[in-house]
């Protein structure tokens, strides 16, 4: 898949954000192929695959960068996979949404 260079950027400012907004290691945030972070506080997670991660489409995470609200509908509809007892984001995309 062909990195957008436009939704790259878009992708790394709102990822900046969420590791400003929520900094810490207990949840894995992937928007692939363009990047993952790890965020909110809590348990440092070191190696392997963390207990907490999050994924979704670049699409996804610039439509919940303004539409937090919507974090529940791309649950259901299969767009966010979260697993995990951390993993639901909704608090830091409603946090986002704010700055």
């Amino acid at each position: 898949m062909k990195k957008d260079p436009q939704i790259a950027a878009r992708v790394k400012e709102i990822l900046d954000l969420i590791k400003k907004t929520s900094p810490g290691k207990s949840v894995e945030l992937r928007i692939p192929p363009y990047g993952a972070i790890q965020c909110v506080p809590g348990s440092n997670h070191k190696r392997g695959t963390p207990p907490n991660t999050v994924e979704m489409s670049a699409q996804v995470l610039i439509q919940l960068r303004q539409n937090p609200e919507r974090w529940e509908e791309f649950v259901t509809s299969g767009q966010i996979t979260a697993s995990g007892v951390a993993s639901d984001l909704s608090p830091v995309f409603s946090q986002l949404s704010k700055e």
